[in-house]
């Protein structure tokens, strides 16, 4: 099936950029490359210090549809907020500076858009890990949930980055843009999350199950600093908590043990093993089952355990020895293809069977739907209503 040729919304792709010189252009040369072109691009540069201003402005010189905004270093919620307040398309699509989309990402999602009903508010695509090179590293997001989806989302980000979705504007404008104030709490990283439960308070998701998006995981990125994004998760759970306390408390564990292996994952691969074992200490504290069949439990922690006393080792035999540095291989490309059977083994997984049958459970017991929050608020102003009698 194709989109309706006579029907075309402008779509506004918003991205921040805050010292971003290294992987702009490519992020740029992505987005311009869809094979959707009604599409308008808002670069907001984010008090960057290197060249990331300089080289959009030399882009915008070629491509009149994108238009590059400054403004104080304030944070990627700001920075977002003000591409949009900047924005005219009908639809939203956010994507970091260092992330790229394959071509025909967008035009998959607006298709899937435009084919449902008015009540699906957010579409989203699947997304494979890339290093600095654009090569698939093995890792992937690869949800097929859909529907009303709060009590899944609030269990995981199934989502995966802020980079593969598709947000129709309406709803955005009715549940209000990124929270820039978790920065302000030094809590940044999880908020294209929060943003995604309140439209799920009102709105339907849909999923484009094609790998369309490429999340770049670089050391020392925004994504690697761990306490902050530990912090943000748990400022929007408490948030959550207290707003439906109507939601089984079980829910709130397993999300924070399910982020902290996430975190753990994210050390490891940075080498820093150390705060892998603390997170998979985290994990394993909260929820106790899941963890132990999940298979990084016994990876992370042997690779963790084998690095740091091979660390320990190296620096009692540093005075005498000349200990040359680590030197890693190169790693072996891969292909979508390679990421589709590493999805079907994975799905095979006792944890991820484990998975399904908890997601199975929420949809089971818990039917929220914009009727049932219409409800809760109903109910909130008439207590607040005979409280004030």
């Amino acid at each position: 099936m194709t989109i309706n040729q006579n029907y075309f919304p402008l779509i506004s792709v918003v991205i921040p950029a805050y010292n971003a010189e290294k992987f702009i252009k490519k992020t740029l040369d992505s987005v311009l490359s869809q094979t959707y072109k009604n599409i308008e691009v808002i670069v907001v540069d984010d008090g960057s210090q290197d060249k990331t201003f300089e080289i959009v402005q030399s882009i915008t010189k070629t491509d009149k549809r994108v238009i590059l905004l400054q403004q104080q270093n304030a944070g990627v919620a700001a920075a977002r907020n003000l591409a949009i307040e900047n924005s005219k398309g009908d639809y939203i699509a956010p994507i970091d500076a260092d992330d790229i989309w394959y071509p025909q990402n967008l035009a998959k999602q607006v298709q899937c858009m435009l084919q449902s009903e008015e009540l699906v508010g957010v579409v989203y695509s699947w997304s494979v890990d890339i290093d600095e090179a654009d090569k698939l590293t093995g890792g992937f997001y690869s949800s097929a949930i859909e529907g009303e989806v709060y009590p899944s989302l609030i269990y995981k980000y199934f989502i995966g980055n802020a980079s593969a979705s598709l947000i129709r504007r309406a709803c955005l404008e009715k549940v209000g843009g990124y929270n820039s104030k978790l920065k302000e709490e030094n809590a940044q990283g999880c908020e294209d999350w929060e943003l995604h439960l309140r439209l799920a308070e009102h709105y339907q998701f849909k999923v484009v199950p094609e790998f369309l998006v490429g999340y770049r995981q670089i050391i020392n990125s925004m994504s690697c600093n761990y306490s902050a994004m530990a912090k943000s998760h748990s400022l929007i759970m408490t948030a959550v908590q207290q707003r439906y306390p109507e939601i089984f408390d079980n829910i709130y564990r397993w999300s924070s043990s399910n982020f902290y292996m996430y975190l753990a994952v994210k050390s490891s691969r940075n080498s820093h093993y150390q705060d892998t074992l603390y997170w998979l200490y985290q994990a394993l504290k909260l929820d106790i089952p899941m963890t132990l069949i999940r298979h990084n439990l016994y990876t992370l922690s042997i690779h963790s355990g084998l690095k740091l006393g091979a660390q320990f080792l190296s620096s009692l035999l540093r005075r005498n020895v000349a200990i040359q540095p680590e030197v890693s291989s190169p790693t072996p490309g891969m292909a979508i293809t390679d990421i589709t059977r590493r999805m079907d083994i994975h799905k095979r997984l006792p944890s991820q069977l484990y998975e399904r049958s908890r997601f199975k459970y929420l949809r089971k017991n818990y039917k929220f739907s914009s009727s049932f929050f219409r409800q809760i608020a109903a109910s909130s102003n008439s207590k607040e209503t005979s409280s004030v009698l």
